[in-house]
């Protein structure tokens, strides 16, 4: 699923493009994707220009003109394409909702297993919505001390604790799994167990992995494509990740797969070793 650097990504690509333009007419091809009734979403789109589009969480958002915003959960396999033609994008396989575009133009959101999802909020609506999420890993707000005062208070692994978009906003496995090994910690470590040191760590390893992802386009595993139709470049640079059986690029100890909460984890045995932790 696309994490905070993916949709950051999409959304910087989109915003050099889409605002000033106006959507004149909004097609729901499957309704399964729209939360709420597809009509009201459309109603509440077309006719609408787009003032910017943004990022809230793993969210891409796009704010309108009377402040108003549609937010895209893109969930596992969820793309925004942008055309110049009025006609079917020919890279869509399976579109979901097609917005066209006043003068000609059209964008479209595909999604091979419309685990996705689209919500028209309205204005009065957001900071409402927005306060759902916990603060963003990049905001000048969220120092070391805040990250600590968050983890203090859950006795839930420290990677749990990460992928809670509660507690934190746009954190997901992948960069969740790279910030406990720059930050030698074990995923399972009960949050609240963890030191000043190890939280400050912790912070600046989270904001260093989700810059250089950024700056990388983010990571495709399969099935992620930016604005542009690219994928992204820092699945060459993950240390943990995906990378069982491999040689810790740090002291060369073989990375393993651990399993909890539903999910895998991955760690270095020798470098987040968790001497309590299995």
């Amino acid at each position: 699923m696309p994490e905070l650097p993916e949709a950051e990504t999409i959304a910087r690509g989109l915003n050099t493009i889409l605002p000033g333009r106006a959507v004149r007419e909004v097609e729901v091809l499957r309704a399964d994707v729209v939360r709420g009734c597809p009509h009201a979403f459309a109603g509440a789109v077309a006719g609408r220009g787009v003032r910017e589009v943004g990022r809230r969480g793993k969210n891409v958002v796009f704010t309108l003109d009377d402040s108003s915003r549609i937010v895209v959960n893109l969930g596992m396999t969820g793309r925004i394409m942008t055309g110049a033609e009025d006609g079917p994008d020919p890279r869509s396989t399976h579109p979901a909702v097609v917005f066209h575009l006043e003068g000609g133009g059209r964008m479209t959101y595909d999604d091979v297993r419309r685990f996705g999802l689209l919500t028209a909020v309205p204005a009065t609506q957001w900071t409402g919505w927005s306060r759902q999420l916990g603060p963003e890993p990049l905001a000048r707000s969220f120092t070391a001390a805040r990250l600590r005062r968050i983890l203090a208070r859950s006795g839930s692994p420290v990677r749990s604790l990460l992928l809670d978009q509660r507690k934190i906003a746009g954190v997901g496995n992948i960069y969740a799994v790279e910030a406990l090994w720059f930050a030698r910690v074990h995923p399972r470590t009960p949050a609240n167990e963890i030191d000043a040191a190890s939280a400050a760590r912790l912070h600046r390893a989270l904001r260093r992995v989700l810059r250089d992802a950024i700056r990388a386009g983010g990571t495709t595993l399969r099935d992620y494509r930016d604005a542009n139709g690219n994928e992204g470049r820092f699945g060459r640079a993950l240390r943990a990740y995906g990378r069982d059986g491999e040689p810790c690029t740090r002291c060369r100890t073989q990375i393993e797969r651990i399993v909890f909460g539903g999910r895998s984890a991955f760690r270095c045995p020798r470098c987040q070793h968790g001497s309590h932790l299995p």
